[in-house]
């Protein structure tokens, strides 16, 4: 369960862009679906909207899980290396070099920051009999 609790959720993200979009045919403009909207607009929904939108669910995952734990601990510094990855991959990987791809580097960015603040405050909070259970 250590294991599941310290993985960062934002390298599964990382992971699908770079088998479809870097190694495989997707292109993030890839239209995956369309709806219409109220207003009678028909709006295409492209594989870079569905991989910023599932980025911005899993951060959500991730800091309403972030505590003062080894496990969080671990996924802290993990997360730190998913946001550099992205880095490291927007600037030097052509097909990372897309605005949707810059947003899921931002949002690793907030993962990391979020979970280093959520964990600080939450450890300066935490009642001493919490720590004679873990």
């Amino acid at each position: 369960m250590f294991v599941l609790r310290a993985f960062p959720l934002l390298a599964l993200i990382v992971a699908a862009w770079n088998s479809l979009v870097v190694f495989g045919s997707a292109t993030p403009t890839t239209v995956v679906g369309q709806t219409t909207l109220p207003s009678g607009q028909l709006w295409p929904i492209t594989t870079g909207d569905a991989f910023v939108v599932a980025a911005f669910a899993l951060l959500f995952v991730e800091i309403i899980s972030a505590r003062a734990r080894t496990s969080s601990l671990v996924n802290h510094a993990l997360s730190l290396v998913v946001f550099l990855v992205c880095a490291v991959e927007f600037l030097f990987v052509r097909k990372c070099g897309e605005a949707a791809f810059l947003i899921i580097t931002l949002i690793a960015a907030i993962d990391v920051l979020a979970g280093y603040c959520i964990s600080i405050r939450a450890a300066r909070f935490r009642p001493l009999a919490d720590e004679a259970t873990e």
